[in-house]
């Protein structure tokens, strides 16, 4: 006679801090335990992989330059394509983008948008309460009940035909401290998409929407590899149909220009397209490069796509894209509307044309923007040049990127007024940040992580790979930081706005950043332990 084996149960996730009565119907223990699931399968490869990007770093600081895989050869010259892109998702000629807060979800769905990105990510600050509350929203979002009346009494709701819902989970360098399992904290990315997927995916699925996920940061084909798992398990998990869960990566950082096909290749049959995410890129030019004096860039009023490294990475992305059926999407507009100044709104305005007019002509499919004022602008511009659909009929078989073109040094400049900017951009966005607010307007533009990254970077390579000099020749150096930092924080001191109270704990931080002997890897990362 067999005797019966004991069953082991493996406890759920377990959720720390404080949390509200109305979070528990997202908490719920099936759904913890579907995230411990995703832990145990999938963290220890995750952890992995990023002790491979520290290696690769170490190996740029050393003085190796990025370049194509010669091991990757066959899946560049193959002939292969990806799965077809479903019905929802083939019109996406205007994207926009936000946090994932209530009222904001709902205008981005009212916006006129095809598509909302509705972000976990670089514009979203990760309290444990923007976390939750966002899945709160989204699952509102999703099942039609979503409305908002604010303090005045203006009430929002979702007016008919929105836009279609995409989700962006955080990177997976991301922790999220507030859920462990066995002990250890959880991905943040394996969070946002976990709890999402578990609480929406069956009804998104339903109705032929999904879901659908931004995944980004990614540097290698093996970590879009491991997202393609991670979905594959939820499918299962979830009793979905297999490849109902539909990807689009943002390619923001250097080293994945380099394996865009093998990025396709990795999630070919649930990838939809690929995302110039230009100022992540712009920034991990930087990182990449943060031993390489001979790389370092301007000011970054300076640095737009025409200059020759954006310019290569954005065609060759269209090119590569459309060889294998995939979109290729435009960048972000971060421009917003300005109030009482008609002629600096117009000029802002004709930037933001001009912009899309050059997407558009040079072959994307769709574009982005942060604001719903810009959802116009754009559409108007490609409703004009791109008539169809999408423009995958356009090979661009005139784009011939070499790897020089990718890391082409940039012509510029070192302003004073660039300068400053960057350190007070750098500033008021970690406050914020720290004050949990992950997106901030400054100077009429919509700053996030990731402008914010390019400003801090920015700072340490022209203060550690001197001596430099600004346009008029009066030496870059720690004095003139110090003092200009301590300008910044004397005036948002000095001000109204919400997060001026955390002033002195984002100086402090930036302080110590930008005078540490190496260029930290994200600003999000370091702050996280203060948020």
């Amino acid at each position: 006679m067999a005797v019966p084996k004991e069953r082991v149960v493996l406890s759920p996730a377990q959720v720390h801090g404080a949390t509200m009565p109305v979070h528990d119907a997202i908490l719920t223990v099936e759904a913890l335990a579907f995230l411990a699931s995703l832990h145990r399968l999938f963290d220890a490869r995750r952890r992995e992989l990023l002790t491979a990007r520290h290696d690769r770093q170490a190996r740029y600081d050393a003085g190796v330059l990025p370049d194509f895989r010669p091991d990757t050869l066959a899946i560049r010259e193959g002939n292969w394509t990806v799965a077809p892109i479903p019905a929802a998702l083939r019109d996406r000629r205007v994207e926009i983008t936000g946090p994932v807060e209530r009222k904001m979800i709902i205008n981005a769905l009212n916006s006129g948008a095809k598509v909302f990105m509705a972000d976990f990510e670089d514009s979203s600050a990760p309290t444990f309460a923007n976390q939750i509350d966002g899945q709160i929203n989204l699952r509102d979002a999703v099942n039609g009940s979503i409305d908002y009346t604010s303090p005045e009494g203006k009430h929002y709701r979702v007016n008919a035909n929105p836009a279609v819902l995409v989700v962006r989970p955080r990177g997976w360098h991301l922790p999220e401290r507030h859920i462990t399992v066995d002990g250890e904290p959880m991905a943040g990315a394996l969070v946002d998409f976990g709890l999402f997927a578990f609480h929406n995916a069956r009804a998104l699925q339903a109705r032929d929407r999904g879901p659908y996920f931004y995944l980004p940061k990614l540097q290698a084909m093996e970590e879009a590899a491991l997202w393609d798992e991670v979905m594959a398990a939820a499918e299962v998990a979830l009793d979905l149909p297999v490849n109902c869960m539909k990807a689009t990566v943002l390619i923001e950082t250097l080293p994945a220009v380099f394996q865009m096909h093998e990025i396709l290749h990795a999630l070919r049959g649930r990838i939809v397209g690929l995302n110039c995410g230009r100022w992540d890129y712009i920034f991990s030019y930087l990182k990449t490069f943060r031993a390489h004096r001979d790389r370092l860039l301007p000011v970054r009023g300076q640095v737009q796509m025409t200059v020759p490294f954006l310019k290569a990475y954005s065609e060759l992305l269209i090119q590569t894209c459309h060889r294998r059926g995939a979109f290729a999407m435009g960048g972000m507009a971060a421009q917003i509307p300005i109030k009482g100044d008609e002629t600096a709104n117009d000029a802002a305005l004709a930037k933001v044309r001009a912009d899309k007019l050059r997407e558009v002509q040079a072959g994307h499919d769709g574009t982005w923007v942060a604001h719903p004022a810009l959802v116009p602008v754009a559409q108007e511009i490609f409703d004009q040049y791109m008539p169809s659909p999408n423009q995958l009929s356009v090979v661009r078989a005139d784009v011939n990127v070499t790897r020089n073109q990718l890391i082409a040094p940039c012509s510029g400049t070192i302003t004073r007024e660039g300068f400053n900017n960057n350190v007070e951009v750098a500033l008021r966005y970690t406050a914020s940040w720290l004050d949990g607010q992950g997106c901030v307007p400054i100077h009429h533009l919509m700053e996030d992580a990731a402008t914010a990254e390019i400003a801090r970077a920015q700072l340490w390579q022209w203060l550690h790979l001197g001596p430099l000099e600004f346009t008029d020749h009066a030496p870059i150096d720690f004095a003139l930081f110090d003092h200009s930092l301590a300008t910044q924080v004397h005036r948002l001191r000095h001000t109204d706005l919400p997060y001026a109270k955390r002033a002195d704990e984002a100086a402090a931080l930036l302080r110590q950043l930008t005078h540490a002997d190496e260029l930290g890897d994200f600003l999000t990362l370091a702050a996280y332990e203060q948020l």
